[in-house]
């Protein structure tokens, strides 16, 4: 056996065995470094799905307001021009009795100033004719004449009184 009498021999199983202490020795404290930055990565993943669902079930919720605020406005828009063309056609409605008030304010304000002037008209023709008959009656009557009208005019007074 000269394989005991050899050096590297001897090295090579002093190597070996630092190696197998060294590992013994180390092992429980890497694999429980090891171990523990597993677990801890695992927390970290764990609680970032937490996070993760958390987050979703915030988007999902804001999402569902959205879509809320959205079907409100939309309601209100339609509420908004439901009521503008309901008004619209009240103030059209207005203004056309409005203006069919007026209109007939203004003729019976035409067919008063007519019947006025027509009045007044009248009244001039009268006085012209009156005038004119004087005139007529003044130039044409002697005194005569005229005397005796008056004296017939004065009987026919008590008759036209009754």
């Amino acid at each position: 056996m000269e394989l005991f009498h050899d050096v590297e021999f001897w090295i090579a199983l002093a190597f070996i065995v630092a190696v197998v202490v060294l590992i013994k020795k180390a092992a429980p404290g890497i694999t429980g470094g090891l171990d523990a930055r597993a677990a801890r990565i695992k927390d970290e993943i764990e609680e970032a799905k937490r996070l993760r669902a958390e987050a979703e079930a915030t988007l999902a919720e804001y999402q569902r307001k959205q879509r809320d605020a959205l079907a409100e406005a939309q309601t209100i828009v339609a509420r908004a021009k439901e009521d503008a063309e309901r008004i619209g056609r009240e103030a059209e409605a207005e203004l056309d009795a409005a203006l069919k008030r007026r209109e007939a304010s203004t003729l019976d304000k035409i067919a008063q100033a007519e019947a006025k002037a027509l009045s007044e008209v009248r009244n001039v023709a009268v006085d012209v004719a009156i005038e004119t008959t004087k005139l007529l009656l003044v130039q044409s009557l002697d005194k005569k004449r005229a005397s005796k009208l008056i004296d017939q005019a004065i009987e026919e007074l008590p008759q036209r009184l009754h």
